[in-house]
């Protein structure tokens, strides 16, 4: 007899589901911590580790809801651990006596691995951060006694590799969660916003802010997606052999947003130009109707690489009805006796309509072969590439630096006891924090979490250890701080209290292999780390903080400077290294700038104008490079010259944005479809055959970016920057 779909049994069964999907995980990360924590422990004390407690930190900072993520955490903490190790018994051996060149050669060290570690988005920042803070590590109680600093270093790679171990082991066996999971997820779902994002702007319901919200969250999944394929390939050898396509995959949706943002940009030009505009997207609602009849299905549900295979078979129909639809569209407006502007906007808009549906098929086609083991399309040289500010690197290495060359000097000028734990700390708090979108509120939340641990560390090691006899009563009275700590760090937002609460509850509380009972020392050690971390927060909140106007500056700066990227770059990976550039850079800024929407949307305007030229001007130069070898199309025809002069304007304009600049792009351009009109072509006039039509609707779209009201170059201000709101 079959249950009711409306029956308690199944609302529970479909209850519970939902909490194992949500709650569930971050209670099994908890639960996994755990074990893996006790599992290090217990192999420390059997092998006789001088410092459990390492095991348990590197526990600690390696673990993550994904196996694959701690996979590939391990391994590149492995290399950086070997990294660090290398540079401190190098620098121990030149420096045995001189302690302070040992500690101006340290702070320098760990300012160059931070500013490393900025320059990367995925797992290889991790192993500039632990080649950093393992030199602070190894080398500050090492320098206090150089006679043993080989043995001292050998003993903390031992304790860091079992670590490393054990996470990755209990990561891999017990309840697995893999990182190629939420991959898919990620994939299926960003295919289906952008499909309605893609039908409501075909129909014109699409407003500016969603617009906005759309694309800044488009640009951080281009790069969390990039960084989630690294992870997989550590963990499923089916996502390995299909690394290829998704790298190509990831690219080809970065194209298909900017073609289609290129579009909508133009429609919405065209709808608030003269007569004829609106005239252009009357003609074309035909040809936008088929589009969106294919997009339409897509957009309430996620399809799968079946569908895509189905959907690619139903896009090869399409891109011919297209093409017939925009003959018809042609045919109409010549009717109506159009001027040669109008018939250019028409034919611009008709490309890039053409184009984006042959984006679109690509897409599909590419999806579709992952169903296939080996396909021709895994052969995908370009690589994600990110792109971050050197000043940015700069600073962020000089603050970590200049932090841990204070605290030294305060050492050796104090004879502090507690000098080397106070340094290390600081070190390595300014390290993590370093990488951190909001490393001011990283650092609060990672000593809010240290004042937890001296709390509940003084209350283990004053009234529960002396009650306690063997391992497992320790494990015992040791779990609720882990468990609580483990499941605080599973949510995002708030993960900064638990790593704090549960790094320096066993840094300070969990017994040695020789415990000393010394509560003296516990205080101090305690004291000292809540200063460390405290002065480390203070340095990320006064040295150069990342959400000030000098930072937002530096990032529209570079935003621009990808459109000179375009212009003068080698060809050959120019469209892959533009698009995840771009991205790259609009995602930093957006997380930087949270708390201000008003800048956010200035960086984003820039994003838009950037991604039009720059998209525009790499598809230019493809086509010019693609040129048959006929007589027309030759380096020395005035229209290669004017295509030339106007790439030299716009450099000028996207270097220094004033309204001289802009008027002299804009004549630049005009000069260039001039002549381009002018050449003859012995190919039929379409754009499908004709390689000079094409190069006219490149152009005159360029010019369309350039006269847009509503772009940020429409400002006469030679300052744009001043369009972000009190950025001054």
């Amino acid at each position: 007899m079959s249950t009711p779909s409306n029956s308690p049994a199944v609302g529970f069964r479909q209850a519970l589901v939902e909490w194992a999907q949500s709650e569930g995980m971050s209670w099994a990360f908890a639960f996994k911590t755990l074990l893996t924590i006790f599992i290090a422990l217990w192999i420390s004390y059997r092998l006789e580790l001088p410092q459990p407690t390492t095991v348990l930190a590197t526990v600690i900072i390696v673990i993550q809801p994904q196996s694959g993520q701690v996979l590939a955490k391990s391994f590149y903490r492995i290399i950086g651990t070997l990294m660090g190790l290398t540079v401190t018994i190098c620098m121990i051996a030149l420096f045995p006596q001189e302690r302070v060149l040992f500690l101006l050669a340290l702070s320098c060290w760990i300012g160059v691995c931070t500013a490393g570690a900025a320059r990367y988005r995925d797992f290889r920042s991790y192993a500039w951060l632990l080649s950093g803070y393992t030199a602070a590590m190894i080398g500050l109680p090492a320098s206090l006694h150089p006679e043993n600093a080989f043995m001292l270093a050998v003993w903390r790679v031992l304790e860091i590799s079992l670590g490393i171990l054990c996470s990755a082991l209990v990561s891999a066996l017990i309840l697995p969660q893999s990182s190629s999971v939420p991959m898919r997820r990620m994939m299926h779902t960003r295919f289906r916003d952008f499909a309605r994002f893609a039908c409501d702007a075909l129909a014109g319901n699409l407003d500016l802010e969603r617009m906005e919200q759309v694309n800044a969250r488009f640009a951080a999944e281009a790069v969390g997606f990039d960084t989630l394929r690294n992870a997989s390939a550590f963990e499923d050898p089916h996502i390995r052999m299909r690394s290829g396509r998704l790298a190509r995959l990831n690219h080809e949706f970065m194209v298909l947003s900017t073609r289609f943002n290129a579009l909508h940009q133009l429609m919405l030009r065209l709808q608030q130009s003269s007569e004829d505009g609106r005239d252009v997207l009357e003609v074309l609602e035909p040809c936008r109707a088929v589009l969106g009849s294919v997009l339409e299905p897509l957009r309430e549900r996620l399809y799968s690489d079946a569908d895509a295979e189905q959907l690619a078979v139903r896009l090869e129909e399409v891109k011919l009805e297209l093409m017939q639809s925009i003959r018809d569209a042609r045919t109409r407006l010549l009717l109506r006796k159009p001027a040669d502007d109008r018939l250019l906007d028409f034919n611009t808009a008709a490309e890039l309509l053409y184009r984006f549906a042959g984006d679109l098929h690509s897409y599909a086609l590419t999806q579709a072969s992952l169903l296939q083991h080996r396909h021709e399309r895994e052969q995908w040289q370009e690589n994600f590439t990110p792109r971050a500010n050197n000043m940015v690197i700069l600073v962020r290495g000089m603050r970590t630096s200049l932090l841990v060359l204070a605290l030294s000097t305060f050492w050796l000028a104090t004879a502090w006891t507690n000098g080397p734990t106070l340094v290390m700390m600081a070190a390595i708090v300014s390290a993590l924090v370093s990488t951190a979108p909001s490393p001011q509120r990283l650092a609060r939340q990672l000593w809010v979490g240290s004042m937890g641990a001296a709390i509940a560390g003084c209350g283990l090691q004053l009234w529960v250890m002396p009650l306690l006899d063997g391992l497992p009563l320790l494990m015992c009275a040791i779990a609720p701080v882990f468990i609580v700590g483990a499941w605080i760090q599973s949510k995002p937002a708030i993960a900064g209290y638990g790593i704090g609460l549960m790094l320096w509850f066993c840094i300070g509380a969990i017994p040695l292999n020789q415990p000393v009972y010394d509560p003296n020392k516990l205080f101090n050690e305690y004291l000292t780390t809540i200063v460390a971390i405290g002065l480390a927060a203070l340095a990320a909140s006064v040295i150069l903080p990342p959400n000030r106007p000098w930072l937002w500056r530096r990032l529209e700066h570079d935003l621009r400077m990808r459109v000179v990227f375009a212009v003068t770059g080698k060809l050959k990976g120019l469209a892959a290294g533009f698009e995840s550039g771009t991205r790259d850079l609009i995602s930093q800024a957006h997380s930087l700038a949270s708390q201000r929407p008003d800048v956010q949307r200035g960086l984003l305007r820039w994003m838009f104008v950037v991604q039009e030229v720059g998209h525009a001007v790499i598809e230019l130069r493809l086509e010019q490079a693609a040129m048959p070898p006929e007589p027309g199309y030759a380096e020395t025809m005035p229209w290669q010259h004017g295509v030339r002069a106007m790439g030299r304007a716009l450099v000028r304009l996207f270097i220094e944005p004033n309204e001289h600049n802009r008027l002299r792009a804009l004549a630049a351009v005009e000069h260039a479809i001039v002549v381009v009109r002018k050449t003859p072509e012995s190919c039929p006039p379409h754009f499908e055959t004709s390689p000079l039509r094409r190069v006219l609707s490149y152009l005159h779209f360029i010019r369309s970016a350039l006269l847009d009201r509503n772009s940020p170059l429409a400002e006469t201000s030679p300052a744009v920057v001043g369009s972000l709101p009190n950025a001054a």
